[in-house]
């Protein structure tokens, strides 16, 4: 069986082991959207992992999620983040940037615009300046206007080469704009972007496509989630949707398709021998009762997943690669301040103390 512990090669990477830090919100970008030092403090830290995928970086200011997220927007913006790459990759690390348009999960109180999605579908609640608020209804995106959202990926993408990134990660998953045009809830239209199969991944593809042309298959993965219900999306005919998604990511050879369990693991399995490339498995359900440990980790690697990301152990454990080769105690991170804000719960936690 593959062991996570050995090096894996992705694109033109060699990655030392196939640990990957997963992409998780932490809301500590500075007003603007720009990245910090305390950002780029956290990340070094996790730079033994074989991959690390940032949180997700809105590529517009109309894709911005919740308040305190980082952009790839605006020059100062790209600026910004080349601390955090030189930091990573002084320690040894490789970084890929995770592109987030959110879509319909927005508010006006955020980004001062409204929100635009598939369709004039609301989301449930959104985070906002002043808490959470329900989410206003989306302004349904005009055929000749989705195109431009797709572009928005690429645009992105280059800021994040120019900044110092490996790589990108589209957010494909978790109720955001791609996974908006997937769903069959929150994308009602009747154009060539809703409805069938072909037409709910056109837009996947597409955005997909604009990246590799603009940075490179080697520098463009996707992250999905198959069935998943986040933010209230909902989807049909999964086996055959993601199928026929994965097809058109082979035609493009993506660098990596980035999983997460939010099917049942006969559908996950199936997904995997249709992907002839590399898999990245997030084994547990994102922010669900378990978390990663190395038995789901090892579980993956024996069906056939390449890499394995960790969530939540690696907030609290910035060793975490250490702490899984030597098969020392995973420390318990603190949900109080997962998005809070500041340093405290974010460049607080320590390596392993051994003792005598």
């Amino acid at each position: 069986m593959t062991n996570l512990l050995h090096p894996h090669r992705l694109g033109e990477l060699t990655l030392p082991n196939r640990v990957v830090l997963a992409p998780m919100t932490r809301a500590r970008a500075a007003a603007g959207g720009l990245a910090t030092p305390s950002m780029a403090t956290y990340y070094a830290q996790r730079a033994t992992a074989g991959l690390i995928v940032t949180e997700g970086v809105q590529p517009s200011l109309l894709g911005q999620s919740s308040p305190g997220t980082p952009g790839l927007h605006t020059a100062e913006q790209t600026d910004s983040w080349r601390q955090v790459t030189a930091a990573v990759h002084a320690n040894g690390g490789r970084i890929f940037a995770q592109l987030m348009h959110s879509g319909r999960v927005s508010h006006q109180d955020t980004t001062g615009l409204q929100p635009v999605a598939p369709s004039a579908v609301p989301a449930s609640e959104v985070f906002t300046p002043s808490g959470p608020r329900p989410a206003p209804v989306p302004r349904a995106l005009d055929t000749a206007e989705v195109p431009g959202q797709a572009r928005s990926f690429a645009e992105a993408a280059r800021r994040a080469v120019e900044a110092g990134f490996d790589g990108v990660e589209l957010h494909g998953a978790n109720g955001y704009l791609i996974s908006q045009f997937l769903s069959s809830n929150a994308n009602l239209r009747t154009d060539g972007y809703g409805g069938s199969v072909a037409n709910r991944i056109r837009f996947a593809v597409e955005a997909t496509a604009a990246t590799v042309e603009a940075v490179g298959k080697d520098r463009t993965g996707i992250r999905l989630s198959p069935g998943g219900t986040f933010w209230g999306v909902e989807e049909r005919d999964v086996p055959e949707l993601y199928a026929a998604l994965l097809t058109e990511l082979a035609r493009l050879e993506v660098a990596y398709v980035h999983l997460e369990a939010t099917s049942e693991e006969a559908v996950l399995t199936g997904l995997r021998r249709a992907w002839p490339g590399t898999l990245i498995m997030n084994p547990t359900l994102p922010m669900g009762p378990k978390q990663t440990g190395r038995a789901e980790a090892d579980h993956w690697l024996g069906l056939g997943a390449d890499l394995i990301s960790f969530g939540r152990a690696f907030v609290a454990n910035p060793d975490l690669v250490e702490r899984l080769r030597q098969g020392l105690p995973i420390a318990p991170y603190d949900e109080a301040t997962l998005y809070q804000g500041g340093d405290a719960g974010y460049l607080t936690y320590s390596a392993y103390q051994h003792t005598d």
